[in-house]
Order: structure tokens, then C-alpha cells, then sequence
């Protein structure tokens, strides 16, 4: 006796095959990054409580502030940086083509400088162009200039010199970094067209160089910011110098070393910002589309979001 199974209708053979069932995606549970977060709060809430405990004078920072000498101190520290990358610049420019030359007495003059200047802590140079007064009485510039050493190498030109010439070894290697960054074939080509040594170095060989100099270049600009504050071995009246004259006559001394950090922070902040529209500048021709810029992206942010508010109001 045979018994009827019902089987399954089977699906006609044209029919489209039928829909995958949705992927139900769990996410992982990064359980590492909420202990260090929670980590990282408590250490940062205890710093904070440390300080808010301590007997710091909090108003002292914005009441001296914009104080007639720190401010004075503050346009000095960025008169001699920028003064000192001027020069660590120009001369590190001149090293850099120095050290690629075929002449062997002009590139063994410019690996000597590299050598002492980047191998020397500045702290020590500045001490060596302040104490030079020891060794050398007058300054004998026949027919130039003629002085007594002491009345000749002031507090500003031997922090301008200490500075200056230290940059120049550390911007010598970044520019010949840059150069050596351009394929080779672009000076054969250059030379093969007639145009000169010089001319092929401002024309072609610079122009595409800049695009690896100037990231490293704007670095050294905010370290030079930093490292000017050693000027107070050579008695120039710096920023820092400021705040402990400030401090030791009012009083508050911690106050004004926190207030010269706040105005190195500031002045850093705004050299960052440059920096980067600098290399957005001359990334131009390197990429097929500059990345954008904070404001760009601020506008992208809040308009996407206002945008998306407005679709889900509708």
C-alpha cells in the first residue's frame, strides 16, 4: 500500500533566485579603548585637582596678561626668531648648493659647517659668542668698522648669531634633502635645452624642491619659536626673561611662567596655521584635489548637519 508524501512545490525554472536574508552585523565591543579612556579621565581629573588645590593666583595670568613687558618681551622673541630663520634660511640655501658642488673645497667647507654647527649644542654657541670678548679685544674691520668686542657683539647679535647660524646647518640638510628629492632627468633636460646651472636650480629644480622643504622648514620655524628662550644665557630680553622679571617684582612667579607658556602656545598656534596654508600652497600641481581647509571642513560639518536636520524636520 503506497502513502502520498506532499512534497515541495519546486519553483518554476525561470523564476529570479530568491533575496539573501539580511546580514545582521554585530558590532565589536572594544572593551581596551572605554577602560583607557576612563583611564586617561581620571589621570587628567586628578591633574586638575592637583592644580586646583595648589595655591596658584589664576587671576594673576589674565591681569598681566598684555603687561607693557611681557609684551615687550614677546615682540622680541619674535623679532629674533624671525630674524634667525632669515638667516639660517639664506645661508642654509647657499650650504645646500655648497655641499652638491663638484668644487671639493667648497663642499668640504660646507660639510665642516653642517658638522660643528649641528653637533654643537646652541646653548654652547651662545655662551661661545658671548664670552669671544675673552680672546678677542677689538673688532677690526679695515676700513669698515673698528670697536671694542664688548661695545660690538651685544646681547641681540650674539642671540642672532648663536640662533642664525645653528639653523643654517639644520636648513642646509633640509634643502638638500629637497634638491636631492627632484629626479635627476630634470636637470639633463634643463641642460640639454640650453639653460644654465643657476637658472635650472631657480626654474626647475627649486620650484619642485619647495614641496618637501617647506613641511620640514615650518617645523624648524616653531622650534627656532621655542629655542629662542635660551637667549636668556646672553642677557636679550625675551619673553621668558620678561615673565621672571615680572614675577620676581610682583610676585606671582609660577603665575608668569604659565603665562609665558600661554603666549608660546598662542604664537605656536598661529605659526601651525601658516604652515599649513604654506604647504596647501605649494601642494598645488602635486595632487589632483588640495585637501581642505579648517574652514572648509567646519562648513562641511555644520552644513551636512543642518542639511540632514532639515530633510528628517521634512
Amino acid at each position: 500500500m503506497s502513502v502520498d508524501v506532499d512534497k515541495p512545490a519546486q519553483p518554476p525554472a525561470d523564476a529570479p533566485p530568491p533575496a539573501p536574508e539580511p546580514i545582521k552585523a554585530i558590532p565589536v565591543r572594544h572593551y581596551g579603548r572605554w577602560v583607557a579612556a576612563l583611564v586617561v579621565l581620571a589621570l587628567l581629573a586628578l591633574l586638575i585637582r592637583a592644580f586646583a588645590a595648589g595655591k596658584v593666583n589664576w587671576g594673576a595670568i589674565p591681569e598681566y596678561m598684555f603687561n607693557a613687558d611681557i609684551l615687550r618681551g614677546l615682540r622680541n622673541t619674535l623679532l629674533i626668531t624671525v630674524l634667525s630663520m632669515v638667516i639660517g634660511i639664506v645661508l642654509g640655501v647657499i650650504l645646500a648648493v655648497m655641499r652638491q658642488s663638484k668644487n671639493p673645497v667648497t663642499s668640504t667647507v660646507a660639510w665642516f659647517y653642517i658638522w660643528f654647527f649641528r653637533g654643537t649644542p646652541v646653548y654652547v654657541q651662545l655662551f661661545l659668542w658671548f664670552n669671544l670678548g675673552l680672546v678677542f679685544q677689538y673688532i677690526d674691520i679695515m676700513p669698515i668698522y673698528k670697536d671694542e668686542w664688548s661695545d660690538f657683539m651685544t646681547p641681540f647679535l650674539c642671540a642672532l648669531l648663536g640662533l642664525g647660524l645653528n639653523e643654517a646647518a639644520y636648513m642646509a640638510e633640509i634643502c638638500r634633502g629637497g634638491l636631492l628629492a627632484v629626479d635627476e632627468g630634470q636637470t639633463e633636460a634643463a641642460h640639454a635645452l640650453g639653460m644654465s646651472h643657476g637658472k635650472t636650480l631657480r626654474r626647475i629644480i627649486v620650484p619642485q624642491a619647495m614641496r618637501v622643504i617647506v613641511p620640514p622648514t615650518g617645523n624648524e620655524v616653531i622650534n627656532m619659536l621655542k629655542t629662542s628662550s635660551l637667549v636668556i644665557a646672553v642677557q636679550y630680553y625675551d619673553l621668558l626673561q620678561a615673565a621672571q622679571n615680572v614675577g620676581r617684582d610682583a610676585g606671582p612667579v609660577v603665575e608668569m611662567l604659565v603665562l609665558a607658556a600661554v603666549w608660546y602656545l598662542i604664537a605656536t598656534s598661529v605659526l601651525s596655521v601658516g604652515q599649513y596654508y604654506l604647504e596647501r600652497y605649494y601642494a598645488r600641481g602635486a595632487s589632483r584635489q588640495l585637501p581642505p581647509t579648517p574652514i572648509q571642513r567646519l562648513r562641511a560639518r555644520f552644513g551636512g548637519v543642518n542639511r540632514s536636520s532639515a530633510g528628517g524636520a521634512a
